[in-house]
């Protein structure tokens, strides 16, 4: 539930947004011309990408290039409240800002093997959020002058953060798109607690085409081939590993441990613990 949600703009587009709600909330975020930054202020948040996930904690930040996203906001053990402020960055936005002339770290094109990146706390970084939650307490300070500078200010720090290579390989390729083909997204969110809809959002799917697509290539309905992948992995870990019957479910991107246990037991006939007890003495002998 949002309790409270703010945004100042910049020549017409969103520029900076704050969000306070009482999680859990989830939602898909398309960004297929524009990229964020995220400063989480209590709570968690995880950023699921085409094929990254990636967990934040409240004082830690995201800088995310253009792509297809699912948010997840969730409470912390410090904080049954989510609250994040973010900034928006757009290709023309920013070519207005700099009159063409855009700052060589954001047109460099270095290698990106990632899409997304955390960034630690950062005094310079906090000072800033504080500064931007301060105009959102009093927009009738705000000016298009302001907000330049302040557009400006973070790009600059964030070039300056510690792990500034990824930050800067981000940073050059903020608006190009990474291609990521149909099975290369479904792959890497096999063992993920994700839904058909989700997934269908990060291929920049319907629902309906993303079904039809995922048959045509694994010859299977995707729910009973997921669940198939998530079973291979538990058995694995039940003839291999010591962990806890909740933590395999985990591990396997089972919604909760009874979920596994009932869904394993339709599949093999006995439950996950018992089939434990029964194999793991004899892989280890």
């Amino acid at each position: 539930m949002v309790k409270d949600y703010k945004t100042i703009d910049l020549f017409g587009k969103l520029l900076f947004e704050t969000i306070i709600l009482k999680p859990p909330y989830k939602k898909p975020n398309l960004m297929s011309n524009e990229a964020c930054f995220l400063y989480i202020i209590k709570g968690e948040y995880n950023s699921i990408s085409e094929t990254k996930r990636l967990r934040v904690e409240a004082e830690e930040s995201l800088l995310m290039k253009c792509g297809n996203y699912i948010c997840d906001m969730r409470t912390s053990k410090a904080s049954e409240t989510y609250q994040a402020l973010a900034v928006h960055f757009y290709p023309d936005i920013l070519m207005k800002i700099y009159e063409n002339k855009l700052p060589e770290f954001l047109t460099q094109q270095l290698p990106l093997d990632v899409g997304m990146s955390k960034l630690n706390s950062n005094i310079l970084i906090q000072k800033y959020i504080e500064d931007i939650l301060f105009y959102f307490k009093n927009p009738e300070l705000v000016s298009d002058e302001i907000l330049i500078l302040k557009l400006k200010e973070i790009i600059l720090l964030l070039n300056q953060t510690k792990n500034a290579s990824t930050i800067r390989s981000i940073l050059s390729n903020l608006f190009n798109p990474t291609l990521h083909s149909f099975k290369e997204i479904v792959t890497a969110h096999y063992y993920e607690n994700i839904s058909l809809e989700e997934l269908a959002v990060l291929n920049n799917q319907s629902l309906s085409t993303f079904k039809r697509e995922f048959k045509k290539i694994y010859k299977s309905p995707p729910a009973a081939y997921l669940r198939e992948k998530k079973l291979e992995k538990s058995i694995k870990l039940l003839m291999s590993t010591d962990l806890r019957t909740t933590d395999i479910a985990y591990e396997c991107g089972f919604t909760n441990v009874s979920h596994f246990s009932k869904t394993f037991k339709n599949k093999y006939g006995i439950s996950p613990t018992v089939y434990k007890m029964t194999h793991l003495d004899k892989t280890l002998n």
